[in-house]
């Protein structure tokens, strides 16, 4: 008897070849899915040995990391500082006259505090869409910029300071994209500084000052760490008190009265710079000081960022009678400023309501 052959019919036929077809998809996706992966693997091998920060996960929705937020505070006080730097050395400041202040004293606005401002800006912004930011100049909608953070967080930082979620509701970010601008006009440039603060729940708790003409940045985080720190020594019962150079003749006579007559007044322009002169900064042009005194309304963009840096570092800013300051609602602080670090900050607060009184009754 012949031995039968085996027949399939043309359906078996398609079901046969479309198994095999099958196999061969998933054999051909897995080894793509593990190249793909090896990809990733290598490249992000690769970025952690140039040094760039390696992107995390996404964040839970409503939520920023602080560590995140004070690496791209720093980037953006910094490319503030080029377009400053820019225009002032370009001397083209296209200065406008944008009001007074309330003692009187005309308040400036030039292109570098506009272009500034528009770089830290939207810096902040497309990164942090969900954070308020409140700065000192206006933005106009037709200005908006297209600059990005490339997810690179300095390597500074990434040793002192560790990842730290926060609500994004609770933030709110304070930028001033020029201090002393009067100065800056004047060409006074060692006072000049860009600032950008993070405050949570009203506290400030991220600060940095950056220096455009020295290229000098000091940043700190409330119970994380900092690249700057307090001088070694202080004088508390006869301080070197650094004020404001327009409000000088208001705190020297009552000050010398309270702290004695070797009390050294320094005359200074920028709060940026004022907070400096109670740390240990590496700059020639800096001036050293013990006290930082402001006598009349101030706005909050230009104390925030020292406020906590100081408080980073164990130091104080408060008002003339010793209350925190707040950085939510209003954009200014009504009663004035004492900031100290390694003093007796309450011992100080006890002298000034005769400074306050007295410093009313000048002219």
């Amino acid at each position: 008897m012949a031995p039968m052959g085996i027949r399939l019919s043309p359906l078996g036929v398609a079901v046969f070849c479309l198994l095999g077809l099958g196999v061969l998809y998933h054999l051909y996706s897995g080894f793509l899915a593990g190249r793909l992966a090896l990809f990733m693997l290598g490249d992000q091998a690769e970025r952690a040995g140039s040094g760039l920060d390696v992107p995390p996960g996404p964040l839970p929705e409503g939520t920023v990391d602080l560590r995140e937020l004070l690496a791209v505070s720093v980037l953006a006080a910094v490319k503030g500082g080029e377009e400053v730097k820019r225009v002032r050395e370009s001397n083209v400041l296209n200065e406008k006259a944008k009001g007074k202040t309330r003692e009187g004293a005309e308040e400036k606005m030039t292109s570098g505090d506009v272009l500034s401002n528009r770089k830290m800006f939207y810096l902040l912004k497309n990164t942090f869409p969900s954070v308020q930011i409140n700065t000192e100049e206006h933005i106009d909608p037709p200005d908006k910029e297209t600059v990005f953070w490339d997810r690179s967080i300095p390597e500074d930082i990434k040793e002192k300071i560790q990842p730290k979620k926060v609500p994004a509701e609770s933030v709110t970010v304070w930028i001033d994209p020029l201090d002393a601008t009067y100065e800056y006009t004047e060409d006074l440039r060692q006072y000049v500084t860009t600032m950008v603060c993070v405050a949570v729940n009203g506290e400030p708790v991220v600060g940095v000052i950056h220096k455009p003409f020295s290229a000098y940045t000091a940043w700190a985080m409330v119970d994380g760490g900092s690249n700057v720190k307090a001088r070694s020594s202080y004088s508390e019962r006869t301080p070197r008190i650094i004020v404001s150079r327009s409000h000088a003749g208001k705190v020297e006579q009552v000050a010398r009265q309270t702290f004695g007559n070797k009390t050294v007044i320094i005359p200074a322009g920028g709060a940026g710079y004022k907070v400096l002169a109670l740390l240990d900064v590496p700059d020639k042009k800096q001036e050293k000081a013990d006290v930082y005194i402001h006598v009349t309304y101030i706005k909050k963009w230009d104390i925030c960022a020292g406020n906590a840096v100081l408080k980073a570092l164990g130091g104080h800013m408060t008002t003339l009678t010793g209350e925190e300051i707040s950085y939510t609602g209003s954009d200014g602080n009504e009663g004035g400023l004492l900031a100290s670090i390694n003093v007796n900050h309450q011992a100080l607060v006890d002298k000034l309501p005769d400074l306050e009184k007295a410093s009313h009754k000048q002219t």
